[in-house]
C-alpha cells in the first residue's frame, strides 16, 4: 500500500479537516448504531473517502472507536467535575449544573453519549475497558452527588445511594435520548425543562405526603 504524507488528504481536503470529518461521521453512526452494527465501510462511505484510507488515518474498527470515544469521554468529565465545583451563592442545585452542563457537552454530538454507553462492546476489549474506564468515573463523581443529597435528607444508607447513583444514570440517558429526538432543544432549554420536571416532582411528592 501506498504511503501517504503524514498531512495528505483528498480531494484537496487537508489531513487534519478529513480526520475531523471522519470523526464526527463514526461518532455519530457509533453513537446511533453500536459498535457491533457499526461498520468502517460506512463510516468512509459517508466522509467520501476509501475504506483503504480510514484504516490507514485510523487502524482497526476498534482504534476508530476508541479515537471517538477519548474525546468523548474527557469532554464529559471535564463538564461535570466542572459543575460540581461551582458553590457559589444563587448557583442552582449540583443536578441541575451537571445536567446542563452534560447538555452543553453533548451539543452538536447529541449521540456521543452512547458511544459511552454501548452495550455491544465486545467483551474483554481495549474499547470495552476504555469505556468502562469512563463510565466509572462519572459513576464516581455521580456517587459523590448522591451521598451528599442523601445525607441532607438524614439518610445514610449506602444501599440508597447506590439505587439513586443508578437512577440518575438511567435518568441522564433518558433525557439525552429525548433529546436526540428533539433537535430544536438548546442546551439552556433543556436544563430549564429539567427544572421545571424537578420542581413538577417535589409537588407531586408533597401532594402524595399531604394525602397520607
Amino acid at each position: 500500500m501506498t504511503t501517504l504524507p503524514s498531512k495528505a488528504g483528498t480531494k484537496g481536503v487537508p489531513r487534519a479537516a478529513r480526520e475531523r470529518q471522519v470523526l464526527a461521521a463514526a461518532t455519530e453512526e457509533f453513537g446511533r448504531h453500536g459498535y457491533e452494527a457499526t461498520t468502517v465501510a460506512t463510516i468512509a462511505a459517508r466522509v467520501g473517502v476509501t475504506k483503504p484510507l480510514l484504516h490507514h488515518y485510523f487502524g482497526s474498527k476498534q482504534d476508530l472507536y476508541l479515537a471517538c470515544l477519548d474525546p468523548v469521554g474527557d469532554r464529559l468529565l471535564d463538564a461535570i467535575r466542572a459543575a460540581m465545583s461551582e458553590h457559589g451563592s444563587g448557583a442552582p442545585p449540583t443536578a441541575l449544573r451537571v445536567l446542563h452542563a452534560l447538555f452543553t457537552a453533548l451539543d452538536g454530538q447529541r449521540e456521543a453519549w452512547f458511544v459511552l454507553y454501548d452495550a455491544t462492546l465486545p467483551s474483554d476489549s481495549d474499547a470495552a475497558r476504555r469505556a468502562a474506564y469512563y463510565r466509572g468515573a462519572i459513576d464516581d463523581l455521580a456517587a459523590i452527588g448522591t451521598a451528599d443529597l442523601l445525607h441532607a435528607t438524614g439518610s445514610s444508607d449506602p444501599l440508597d445511594a447506590d439505587a439513586l447513583k443508578y437512577a440518575w444514570r438511567g435518568l441522564c440517558t433518558a433525557l439525552v435520548r429525548w433529546w436526540v429526538h428533539h433537535p430544536d432543544q438548546s442546551p439552556e432549554a433543556m436544563a430549564q425543562r429539567c427544572a421545571r420536571l424537578f420542581a413538577a416532582g417535589r409537588t407531586l411528592l408533597a401532594t402524595a405526603d399531604d394525602g397520607a
